[in-house]
């Protein structure tokens, strides 16, 4: 039986920097959110911008393009579901601090399990059922659901939050299921041909929201224009170096490691857009984190 490497300090440096990565990148569409950039406007322009960059990559490294029919009739599903989930995270985060909306999006675990019950009819892990309590403890301290930290009570505070709570529960629910489908379905397919396509997708699905809103949504004010800007390259550059550079050194899919962007994303919330949450919250975000992380590193 086969043991995975032990992280070297460049890969576990690189698996922190992508993770810096995609916690700025939520980070800056909330300032194109601030500034007159709707939702399906920014996955537009980050899905385009990705999967461009996907497709260079493609071509440089000659990667063989073949789809058998399972592939066919699955990946446009799955990329329906990368679709609505892009929609629905970036929703939460224009809608809550960015660091609770990662932290609800965090869920995706409970999601992932539920789904491989309910379709493949597998049982959960035990690490998994004894993870769940820790993290839906987390998540309820960080999102503060009785109000007791914001002084506002549990029904002020659910008509303040509620929204974006169910946008992010969204986007895990979907992740979820898109993992589930991509795992016994399309786990066969090249990461950046399965990326591609299902981001392209994606984008698609968004351009289709945008024409039926009349259009794009573009920023009001040059802040907003560098936040679009950013969001697009931020994860692009992500993708990028997850895709090149990852493989060389010896790190197989997504680590556990880069679980750690809400705490990112918290630190930058709170120097680029002034978002501060309670002590108890930073808490409980750490409970979740800690627990998403144990699960991703715990040996199989």
């Amino acid at each position: 039986m086969s043991h995975p490497r032990a992280l070297s300090g460049i890969a576990f440096a690189t698996l922190l920097l992508i993770a810096l990565m995609m916690g700025a990148n939520h980070v800056a569409a909330r300032l194109a959110f601030n500034n007159g950039v709707d939702v399906a406007t920014a996955v537009v322009f980050r899905s385009c911008v990705t999967v461009l960059v996907l497709a260079v990559i493609l071509w440089v490294q000659r990667v063989p393009l073949h789809f058998t029919p399972r592939h066919q009739r699955m990946l446009p599903l799955i990329g329906l579901l990368i679709g609505v989930q892009s929609l629905c995270l970036y929703s939460s985060v224009a809608r809550l601090p960015v660091a609770l909306a990662l932290l609800a999006f965090n869920t995706y675990p409970i999601w992932t399990a539920l789904w491989a019950r309910v379709i493949y009819r597998q049982a959960p892990e035990r690490a998994l059922l004894l993870a769940m309590p820790v993290i839906l403890l987390g998540l309820a301290l960080a999102l503060d659901v009785l109000g007791a930290a914001s002084g506002l009570g549990a029904s002020l505070q659910w008509s303040r939050i509620g929204a974006g709570v169910g946008f992010a529960l969204a986007a895990a629910c979907t992740f979820g299921l898109a993992l589930v489908i991509t795992q016994h379905e399309a786990a066969d397919i090249d990461g950046r041909v399965r990326t591609a396509t299902t981001l392209s997708m994606a984008g698609l699905m968004a351009l289709c929201l945008v024409g039926v809103q009349g259009g794009f949504h573009f920023p009001q004010a040059a802040i907003g224009w560098w936040g679009l800007a950013a969001l697009s390259l931020l994860y692009g550059t992500a993708f990028t170096v997850m895709f090149t550079l990852l493989p060389k050194l010896g790190v197989v899919g997504n680590s556990a490691i880069m679980n750690v962007e809400p705490v990112f994303a918290l630190a930058l919330a709170w120097l680029l857009l002034d978002q501060s949450i309670a002590p108890v919250q930073v808490a409980g975000a750490l409970l979740v984190v800690g627990a998403v992380m144990a699960l991703g590193l715990r040996k199989r």
